[in-house]
């Protein structure tokens, strides 16, 4: 089934570039919010698996927010991610840092940004460099990192709702 199939509010998209001129991380990107939507509309699916747009998003929502016609792209990022993780085109180093995301939530509910990084590197074999290091320590000492937040289980039905969302 075609991605367009899959989230039809793309058909409402008139690619007045809203969604772009509002996205904190759209220079970052290889397409642009509107470019991935028009590129679903076109039926350009392999083209919108492989772009790293769905990857850098935050999910911040600022796209939806601004939106005229009020397209969840959020929505259609996650969407395209979770296809491209069923499909096995993703780069190792988004599929690493979305494993390690999910994990994250799907225990605990939220996430703990120390853990998070750990399990990244530790999938990436643990490459860390000493800039990296020096960061975490400057982090940890301003009190912005802290690995002993403690370990909480997450939400009653959560894992529920990842079983009902993700199958």
């Amino acid at each position: 089934m075609k991605l367009k199939e899959k989230f039809p509010s793309v058909y409402e998209c008139y690619q007045c570039m809203t969604c772009t001129l509002g996205c904190p991380l759209a220079h970052k990107m290889e397409s642009k919010p509107h470019e991935l939507v028009k590129s679903v509309l076109l039926g350009r699916d392999e083209e919108v698996l492989r772009s790293d747009t769905p990857w850098i998003c935050a999910s911040c929502e600022a796209c939806a927010a601004r939106c005229p016609n009020g397209i969840e792209l959020v929505e259609l990022m996650d969407l395209v991610r979770k296809e491209a993780m069923d499909l096995g085109a993703v780069r190792p180093k988004e599929r690493d840092l979305y494993k390690a995301f999910m994990e994250q939530i799907r225990k605990r509910g939220r996430v703990q940004e120390f853990w998070l990084v750990f399990r990244l590197k530790r999938a990436q074999g643990f490459k860390v460099s000493l800039e990296e290091v020096l960061l975490g320590l400057r982090m940890f000492l301003k009190g912005k990192l802290n690995p002993f937040t403690g370990f909480r289980k997450g939400p009653k039905g959560l894992e529920e709702a990842f079983k009902e969302v993700l199958g």
